[in-house]
């Protein structure tokens, strides 16, 4: 059986340029970020192969991929890579552009919606409400099912009584100052710099 060969692609790196300044053509697949990232264990793609399917054009495969959203952006890769392509950036920006494009499922990628729960709170009130954090991100994702079912979801209420207790978990949310400031994080895409960019929070998602 012949094998399938595939050509390079540059349509998407293209547009990954023209959004975040980031130049993925560069790699020559060293792997020196994959040998170096924390987290390949819970990755269906490693980080070399992300940049790779990238220059070749596939780009549904790159934004299905749970590697963009186990990515912890700690810059590992970024920091060993010889032509210092921002990979942790380039992450963040398939995070974007996974959620803008519908590829990102709250009940099925669980990263997902911590990470969205995470940002709604961060543009509703400039700052993280813990308990309501938990709440959002247990109904959006279901997990609240599988932990009924295996009795833990108990376990964790006990916890969060304990630490009402002790004054460690509010129950009513605070904003910040200069909240404008915050909410300006979260604008939809504009011209920056002479290329298009556009302001996201370290998840790589952009508030709509």
């Amino acid at each position: 059986m012949d094998g399938v060969v595939l050509e390079p692609n540059y349509d998407a790196t293209e547009r990954v340029l023209a959004l975040s300044g980031i130049q993925p053509e560069l790699c020559y697949q060293c792997r020196k970020c994959t040998s170096g990232c924390p987290l390949t264990f819970a990755m269906d793609h490693y980080p070399d192969q992300i940049v790779r399917y990238l220059l070749l054009g596939l780009e549904e495969k790159v934004l299905s991929s749970s590697t963009i959203w186990v990515c912890s952006s700690c810059e590992t890769c970024t920091t060993r890579c010889p032509n210092e392509i921002d990979i942790a950036g380039l992450m963040d920006y398939l995070k974007q552009q996974a959620h803008a494009k519908g590829f990102a499922d709250a009940r099925r990628n669980l990263s997902y919606a911590f990470h969205k729960a995470f940002l709604d709170d961060i543009a509703r009130r400039g700052r993280v409400f813990e308990t309501g954090l938990m709440q959002r991100y247990m109904l959006s994702s279901g997990a609240w099912k599988a932990k009924l079912a295996d009795g833990t979801l108990w376990d964790e209420i006990r916890l969060g009584v304990a630490l009402w207790h002790r004054g460690r978990l509010p129950l009513r949310p605070r904003g910040v100052r200069h909240f404008a400031e915050v909410r300006g994080l979260f604008t939809k895409p504009t011209e920056s710099n002479g290329k298009t960019g556009s302001s996201t929070s370290s998840s790589g998602l952009t508030k709509e």
